[in-house]
């Protein structure tokens, strides 16, 4: 659940509770709770403040995952593909996209603004093994760049691990990291 939860809105909230009690103590001529509520109340809320400008929402998941495909999951997924889930799935701090980083290892991200960015995920059954799908809207690189790095994106994420690189519509990208593991 807390990596579901904004610690920016959160900072903002308690933040913005202690200022204001704060401020109602000091017209009240109350210093001992004035004091508590500024010396608190302001910091926090610049705090929350702070995250809330460099706060990366999570992805969502595109699709329900079964029941089958989650027993699958505790069988076969990799370190790998649980790290990659939970990562993109919670909110993120002082980055500009998700898996950013890795995209510009892998050369797929030449400069910011062509830099495809992950809009969803979704698990599923491939062959019968766990995958895991990131969904890439890539308008600047093209399928068969993707194609190209694929030796590379599957070297990256790990062994036990076979890529597979389709474009289901035009400008976008699903990367499916299937398990190797029976």
């Amino acid at each position: 659940m807390l990596r579901q939860t904004s610690l920016g809105a959160l900072g903002l909230v308690v933040g913005g509770i202690l200022t204001v009690v704060g401020f109602a103590a000091y017209f009240a001529d109350n210093a001992t709770l004035n004091l508590a509520g500024f010396f608190y109340g302001i910091p926090v809320l610049l705090g929350g403040l702070a995250l809330k400008a460099a706060e990366l929402k999570p992805i969502p998941f595109t699709q329900a995952t079964s029941s089958e495909v989650l027993a699958r999951r505790e069988q076969q997924a990799t370190d790998t593909q649980n790290q990659v889930r939970k990562d993109v799935t919670r909110y993120r701090y002082g980055q500009e996209a998700h898996l950013s980083d890795v995209l510009e290892r892998l050369g797929l991200s030449p400069n910011r603004e062509e830099r495809p960015l992950l809009q969803g995920i979704r698990e599923t059954l491939i062959n019968d093994s766990y995958s895991l799908i990131l969904e890439f809207d890539s308008p600047f690189m093209s399928l068969e760049n993707w194609q190209k790095k694929q030796d590379k994106i599957a070297k990256f994420f790990g062994p036990n691990l076979q890529v597979q690189i389709t474009q289901p519509r035009e400008e976008q990208i699903d990367v499916a990291l299937i398990s190797d593991q029976t």
